[in-house]
């Protein structure tokens, strides 16, 4: 039993040492790979390592080696960036939860990403980290590194605690105290990172803070030293660094007021990412400013723009006065009123509104009028110490921008300083000015308040001939003669403009009132100067009318010869054809027909043409050839059937073919007057006529029937047709217009086809024009105006076309127009129609039209200025409307010359637009301040010249002028939206370059 008990004994044992065999081959086997893969794993072999510590790990049944297999495979997975590195490292840990390596593995891949230079991973890892199981010398690596990666994040609060772990530490303490200054440099706390700098013990980092000393000291204050520093500093930098300490020494120097230092310093500054801010371009600027180099200042100080601070309020007042130290006056006006604007500087605000209001009345101002700039100022600092200067120049201010009404006001305030020449200057320029509006009434009383103060005796002397030159507009001629007299009289008038016309003046108001002899003395007087052609041409005429109207044939024959000796041009037809009815009157019959005959060979054009043969019809018939006389009359009938004397030349041909007993002749001219002109006077002496030849032929019955047919003409109904007319005439002829007004209209509802429908209709218009009422004219005028031409046709068409325009119709008028072009027998009348067809079609934008007729116009060399201006600006306008800009350019250089006010405005407007077209900025700039001080009413012409001068400036590299004009478009002329669109997108395309070098400058709109 026993030996059976020991057998099974041994039987075990020997099991037993047979599994332990076993067990320990595949452990030793297995614990051989691990220490192989370890040895690879230090010797750097990672990948071949890592696929050694897998397959101990799949295959090994001791738990501990898996894990540290695991352990080391996960680390190189790190190690060797392999995708899903950190997640095998968190799986390491939730399945060894008590592997000692643990801790280990967070510090060796913290340390490794570390050492990498992998801060934000490093600082991920140092966080999982246990650091109360760390030995004293890994736990003081672990807080410096844990707080250098969080240093290099930026994220410095959270670094500090760390590196104050170590700051004494033999090893870290240096490098800790240096990050540690670093940290309160960053936050501004430059005390404290300079006790910590001063206690940094390494030399080289000692060497590394020598810019940040520079810089600390520069911050506190201590610029010398900040000085000394950098410049030590500066030949051991890097790019980088240099670019940062010249910029410390520069400001430095610059702080100390030593600005011929500072500036190659401030020079050499590359700024930040390449770009300069508005600090940096203020300080070399100003620094410039105090060397007297104003050019150079302007530079800097210019790239300066939309600066809304303390800086840019200074950099504004002192880019202005170097602007005044470089004469350029609109310049420094725009960066006074910038700096103005600014409330940072009290002082500087209230002195650069100072200069301003003072520039703005020396050179004149785009954005606002001159009274109201100086005006501002004064309201706004009215204990000014420059308050008695500044009063005085807003009254002369109000002199210059033509505002009188304002100058008075402020002389009776007892504010501005009015002296006795002030006064004379602001009733004379008043009335100037009322008159060239045509209030010659309000005209006369101003302008004998200023001759009532002779201070000065040549604005006196003026004074009296525009005094003169309003009563003849009134029609009072004896007060025009009377002042023309005083004018006459005055000693310094032969050096006054005014004396150039005087005597072709007086002429005319001698002539008006018909004392034709004192007429003939002015209008010689006049002819035997030199002056202007046109206007000497006109006097020769007006002598041959004057002795014409006083019968002196002789010298009227004269007059007018001298006339057509001058060779074509204006009234030399209306000359020929004088010259030849003066014959007439000194019977030279033959003479004058052979003038007669003549004139309608060589004018045919004529405005006289019809009145020449119909003079030369009546001159045959009268001479006895009749014959021929007749055939004249049938040529003016079919040459210009529409002239006012084709019905006259018609009836004339009758009643000389019935005075010859051509009775059946006869009777036929007169049946076609009355069907080819009905409701005239001329047919209603046709009927009358008709019926003494029917009663010749015997054929009364006949006439009876033929009457009945003729709408105008009521053979039963004449007497009271004839009576109720002539009470309404009455009314009209004595001016009562209104009852004028009730008695014709009764007579029209009565008669509507009366005997004198025409002429009731025509005074109709006649009086409610007269009354004001002119719309209601229009139906009355276009009555006579459908009939056949009458006596009343040109003055209706005229009538007709001025409601129409004033109306702004002028789809209707241009009929109206052409009609009275081509029939009018007055000169003036042509002009009108002409004229104004050149205006309603540029109205209508028919381009070719108003061109056409704007050169019709043009031809005439006796229109005036003003009419003369238009055409010209209708030519310029239709011209750029369709591409010719050469044209255009032409045209209001033309415009320039002769216009005034709003014309003159838009003249100049052009002209430096096609000068900045040429890039000659500088001049184009002298345009738009001549806008600026004499055209400153016309606000449209006004802001677009701005936008033109902003381009000017950009052109001339001037970036802060050409954005601050843009700005100021935009803030005060809102009322123009294309003006102000066009200076935004002007503004931004400046903006988003300067953008590109100035890191202050932000583009409105991004």
């Amino acid at each position: 039993m026993r030996n059976q008990l020991l057998l099974c004994v041994a039987l075990l044992l020997m099991a037993t040492t047979t599994l332990l065999a076993q067990q320990t081959q595949i452990y030793t086997h297995d614990q051989r790979d691990y220490d192989r893969a370890v040895a690879l794993f230090d010797d750097g072999q990672l990948l071949a390592a890592q696929a050694i510590f897998d397959e101990v790990r799949n295959n090994t049944n001791d738990r501990v080696l898996a894990g540290n297999a695991t352990y080391y495979s996960a680390t190189a997975a790190v190690r060797l960036n392999q995708l899903y590195a950190d997640q095998r490292i968190e799986e390491f840990v939730q399945e060894y939860p008590t592997n000692p390596k643990r801790n280990t593995a967070y510090l060796d891949i913290a340390e490794y990403y570390f050492n990498n230079g992998k801060y934000a991973y490093s600082q991920k890892w140092y966080q999982q980290v246990d650091a109360s199981t760390l030995s004293r010398k890994q736990k003081t690596k672990y807080n410096f590194n844990n707080g250098y990666a969080l240093f290099n994040s930026k994220r410095y609060d959270q670094a500090a605690p760390f590196f104050q772990k170590v700051s004494n530490d033999p090893e870290y303490g240096s490098q800790a105290k240096y990050y540690l200054g670093q940290i309160a440099y960053q936050k501004d706390d430059y005390d404290q990172a300079g006790e910590y700098f001063e206690e940094v013990g390494d030399e080289r980092l000692r060497e590394e803070l020598t810019y940040f000393q520079a810089d600390l000291n520069f911050k506190l204050g201590k610029f010398e030293k900040a000085i000394s520093l950098a410049k030590e500093q500066l030949p051991k930098s890097n790019r980088q660094e240099k670019n940062e300490l010249n910029k410390i020494i520069g400001e430095s120097l610059f702080n100390l007021e030593r600005y011929d230092e500072a500036i190659p310093y401030l020079k050499q500054y590359q700024g930040r990412r390449g770009k300069w801010n508005n600090t940096d371009y203020y300080q070399l600027g100003y620094a410039y400013y105090k060397q007297g180099q104003y050019q150079p200042a302007i530079d800097e100080f210019s790239k300066i723009i939309g600066g809304q601070d303390p800086v840019a309020q200074n950099a504004y007042y002192h880019l202005a006065q170097s602007y005044l130290q470089s004469d350029k006056k609109q310049e420094a006006l725009n960066a006074f009123k910038n700096a103005s604007e600014m409330e940072f500087d009290a002082t500087i605000q209230e002195d650069a509104g100072y200069n301003y209001a003072k520039l703005s009345y020396e050179i004149g101002n785009n954005y606002t009028s001159v009274p109201q700039v100086i005006d501002g100022y004064l309201q706004t600092y009215p204990s000014t110490p420059h308050a008695t200067e500044l009063n005085a120049l807003l009254l002369n201010s109000y002199i210059t921008s033509r505002n009188f009404d304002q100058a008075l006001q402020l002389m009776e305030s007892g504010r501005g300083k009015a002296t006795d020449d002030i006064v004379q200057q602001v009733y004379f320029y008043s009335g100037l000015e009322k008159y060239t509006a045509g209030e010659y009434q309000e005209a006369l009383t101003l302008l004998k308040q200023s001759s009532a103060t002779p201070q000065n005796p040549a604005l006196a002397t003026r004074a009296q001939y525009w005094i003169a030159e309003s009563h003849f507009q009134l029609n009072d001629y004896d007060a025009a003669l009377g002042a023309y007299e005083r004018f006459r009289e005055s000693g310094n008038r032969t050096q006054l403009k005014e004396n150039d016309h005087f005597q072709y003046n007086l002429g005319y108001a001698h002539f008006s009132k018909k004392d034709y002899s004192a007429a003939i003395t002015a209008f010689t007087n006049y002819v035997n100067q030199s002056g202007d052609a046109a206007r000497q041409r006109d006097a020769q005429l007006r002598i041959g009318d004057a002795n014409f109207v006083t019968s002196k044939y002789w010298p009227a024959m004269e007059a007018y010869n001298k006339v057509i000796a001058l060779g074509p041009g204006p009234d030399r037809d209306y000359a020929a054809f004088q010259k030849a009815i003066s014959y007439g009157f000194v019977q030279k019959q033959d003479q004058k027909l052979a003038d007669l005959q003549d004139f309608v060979s060589s004018y045919k054009t004529s405005e006289f043409y019809d009145d020449a043969l119909f003079e030369l019809g009546n001159t045959l018939v009268n001479t006895g050839s009749s014959t021929e006389g007749i055939k004249i009359y049938d040529r003016l009938v079919r040459e210009k059937p529409q002239s006012s004397y084709a019905v006259q030349a018609s009836m004339r041909k009758g009643l000389q073919l019935y005075s010859e007993q051509k009775l059946e002749p006869a009777l036929s001219v007169m049946k076609k007057v009355v069907a080819d002109y009905p409701s005239t006077q001329e047919a209603v002496q046709a009927v009358k006529t008709a019926r003494l030849i029917y009663i010749d032929l015997d054929r009364v019955n006949e006439y009876a029937s033929w009457v009945q047919g003729i709408d105008f003409y009521d053979v039963t109904d004449t007497e009271l047709d004839d009576a109720a007319y002539a009470s309404a005439e009455r009314q009209f002829l004595e001016n009562n217009m209104a009852a004028a007004v009730r008695s014709l209209k009764n007579y029209l509802k009565d008669y509507p086809n009366g005997v004198h429908a025409v002429q009731a209709n025509f005074y109709l218009a006649q009086a409610l024009y007269a009354q004001g009422d002119k719309a209601e004219t229009i139906p009355y005028y276009t009555f006579v105006t459908d009939r056949e031409r009458n006596e009343y046709t040109e003055q209706s068409l005229a009538r007709l076309s001025e409601v129409y325009l004033q109306q702004e119709q002028y789809q209707e008028v241009v009929p109206v127009l052409q009609r009275l072009e081509t029939t009018a027998d007055f000169p003036q009348n042509v002009v009108f129609a002409r004229t104004n067809l050149m205006k309603a079609y540029h109205e209508l934008e028919n381009d070719s039209k108003a061109i056409r007729y704007a050169e019709l116009v043009l031809q005439n060399n006796k229109i005036d200025a003003a009419v003369r201006s238009d055409a010209q600006v209708i030519i310029a306008r239709s011209a750029l409307k369709t591409g010719d800009r050469n044209r255009a350019r032409t045209a209001y250089a033309e415009v320039e010359k002769i216009a005034t006010g709003a014309l003159a405005a838009e003249a100049l407007y052009y002209k430096s637009l096609f000068l900045n077209e040429d890039s000659k900025y500088e001049q184009s700039n002298q345009v738009v301040q001549t806008i600026a001080r004499d055209y400153s009413g016309y606000k449209y012409r006004a802001a677009q010249s701005l936008v033109v001068m902003a381009r000017n400036f950009y052109g001339l590299k001037d970036a802060y002028q050409a954005n601050y004009v843009l700005e100021s478009v935009i803030k005060n002329f809102a009322q123009y939206q294309d003006v102000v669109d066009e200076a935004r997108d002007l503004q931004q395309r400046i903006q988003s370059e300067e953008a590109k070098t100035n890191a202050s400058v932000q583009p409105q709109g991004n």
